[in-house]
């Protein structure tokens, strides 16, 4: 089955005003740039963004929020974008912080069809309140439900014409549990090939999880904080 679509525009025209997305990337390595720069031109609205970060103030999340395109983050750190620190300050987005161990395995767990799982993580802090509670070993866990999207952009180094993909070094952080818990992901690649072209054991995604690719005809790959020294 061929899933390739022409353009990362084409992609995105299937989201709907008030979709719930994930977006792939730890800070801005492994981000799908082509994608979130389509959806910034479509102009969808009232959407609830699923990612590690909130981008800077000009690249990644950052633009859709600048656009007000966002009505809520679930995120595990935003510490980079002002214009987020300013529309939260002024409660003119909702915000679900999730420590970054809980945000990998509520997707992992949707993924894998689990109901939810106990973790201590958060347990007597502001992130227990109205979460079920169980002492295990004498030790206080927090029951945290699985995390599930609507539609997932992921990035990845290397893909198929049927949507197996490959993530190269930090690019495979959240990508490969984003693809697995979203009811429609969209991947797009660096390199595209012919089906078989990739080595089995290579494949970190299935192509089973991919609903549609495209090929990204260029990537900025911006380094959220660069730091040299002479010598």
């Amino acid at each position: 089955m061929n899933k390739v679509l022409a353009t990362a525009d084409e992609a995105v025209a299937v989201i709907p005003d008030g979709a719930t997305i994930m977006v792939g990337g730890f800070g801005l390595c492994g981000i799908p740039e082509n994608l979130l720069a389509a959806l910034l031109r479509r102009g969808t609205k009232n959407l609830i963004i699923v990612s590690n970060n909130a981008g800077v103030d000009d690249y990644g999340v950052g633009p859709l929020l600048r656009a007000r395109q966002v009505r809520k983050m679930i995120s595990t750190y935003v510490g980079e974008n002002k214009e987020f620190e300013r529309q939260f300050l002024q409660k003119e987005i909702e915000v679900e912080l999730v420590p970054q161990g809980t945000f990998s395995e509520r997707m992992r767990a949707a993924g894998a069809g689990i109901g939810g799982f106990f973790t201590p993580t958060g347990a007597g802090t502001l992130i227990a309140e109205g979460k079920e509670s169980r002492v295990i070993n004498g030790r206080t866990y927090i029951l945290e439900a699985p995390l599930h999207a609507d539609f997932a952009f992921v990035k990845a180094w290397k893909g198929d014409r049927t949507g197996n993909l490959v993530y190269r070094k930090t690019a495979r952080n959240f990508n490969p549990v984003m693809a697995t818990a979203a009811r429609h992901t969209i991947a797009e690649v660096e390199h595209l090939e012919a089906a078989g072209a990739l080595d089995p054991d290579t494949v970190h995604t299935p192509g089973i999880f991919v609903k549609r690719i495209i090929q990204g005809p260029r990537y900025e790959k911006r380094i959220e904080k660069r730091t040299t020294r002479n010598g």
